[in-house]
């Protein structure tokens, strides 16, 4: 029922920090830079982060003695969460739309790329979800990072080498969300990351008509 247009559009996934990816002020009304420079913002179902912080305890009973009645509820939450899910996963089969991921293909996802183990701030999760992007055919991410925050760097920025090593056609590109950095300088960024975008596209379709 929502309305839509038939206009075929760059599509940009937005990952990072968790306050910067989904909000406006923090990251400076990102996702309505993107849709006025002609882009279609894309944002992952924030309930993987719910579930990557439930899996903490699971991976703390697994790997470091921690307790086991946790592991219990957090095994138990994340089964229930992932079965009120299955519904939207039916919703969106066969849509336009980026799926619902799985959890246990989020961790597999970063296999050979950051361990699990990796759970401060966002974790592996931030690597996961932008392997997720590129698996769904987003090619264009914009990682936003918080001031410094080295373990979001590290699984950040500091991934992005190795996600163009498996995919070099992506186009990523990660932004400081400094409360100094300049505006103009991060619209310039979006701006060239969206030129590049729509002559990609422009490609594919001409490659797609012969």
């Amino acid at each position: 029922s929502i309305p839509q247009d038939d206009i075929e559009k760059p599509r940009v996934g937005i990952v990072g920090e968790i306050l910067l990816k989904y909000h406006p002020d923090a990251n400076r009304h990102l996702t309505d830079m993107i849709l006025a420079e002609g882009g279609e913002p894309v944002l992952t179902d924030m309930t993987d982060f719910f579930l990557y912080c439930l899996d903490d305890s699971v991976l703390e009973q697994k790997f470091r003695r921690g307790s086991f009645l946790k592991s219990m509820v957090g095994k138990f939450f994340m089964g229930r969460i992932e079965s009120l899910r299955r519904s939207m996963r039916e919703a969106l089969a066969g849509t336009r739309y980026m799926p619902i991921a799985d959890f246990k293909e989020l961790q597999s996802s970063v296999n050979g790329i950051v361990s699990l183990g990796e759970q401060a701030g966002e974790g592996w999760l931030l690597t996961a979800e932008m392997a997720k992007l590129l698996r769904s055919g987003i090619d264009n991410i914009v990682c936003l990072q918080p001031f410094a925050c080295l373990p979001n760097h590290v699984t950040g920025k500091g991934m992005i080498r190795e996600l163009l090593r498996t995919d070099p056609q992506a186009n990523i590109i990660a932004l400081d969300c400094d409360a100094d950095a300049s505006q103009v300088n991060q619209m310039n960024r979006i701006k060239l990351m969206l030129e590049i975008a729509k002559e990609k596209l422009a490609e594919q379709k001409i490659e797609a008509v012969n």
